[in-house]
């Protein structure tokens, strides 16, 4: 059900971008720089492209740089996490050799079942 949602969608939204694309067709010019600055320097720096092309190309770098704005963002969090995640295992081996260490076996069977190591 879900997969065939999805498909429909992915349909769906083909149609809508190649109607757009169709539709926006007429070239257009991109300058680099404003042309009063370009004077100046000596460099226009123009290209013709399709408008669907700068539509597209704007969607898509609006998409990378916030993915890479969120990467950078999260950064800190992911070394927490990592930090902690070493921490969590170099603890779980100390307890694996205090436990190990104090073989002293306990007079009751609910704690001895309780501290009876998980197997993963």
């Amino acid at each position: 059900m879900i997969r065939s949602l999805r498909t429909l969608f992915l349909l769906c939204l083909g149609a809508v971008l190649l109607t757009v694309a169709l539709a926006n067709r007429s070239p257009v010019t991109l300058t680099a720089l404003p042309p009063d600055l370009a004077a100046f320097l000596g460099w226009g720096g123009q290209v013709e492209l399709p408008l669907f092309l700068v539509i597209f190309g704007g969607i898509a770098a609006g998409l990378l740089i916030g993915f890479v704005w969120e990467w950078f963002r999260e950064m800190k969090h992911r070394s927490v996490a990592s930090t902690k995640s070493r921490e969590v295992r170099r603890l779980e081996r100390e307890l694996a050799v205090l436990k190990d260490s104090s073989s002293v076996p306990p007079k009751d069977e609910v704690l001895a079942l309780l501290d009876k190591p998980k197997t993963r």
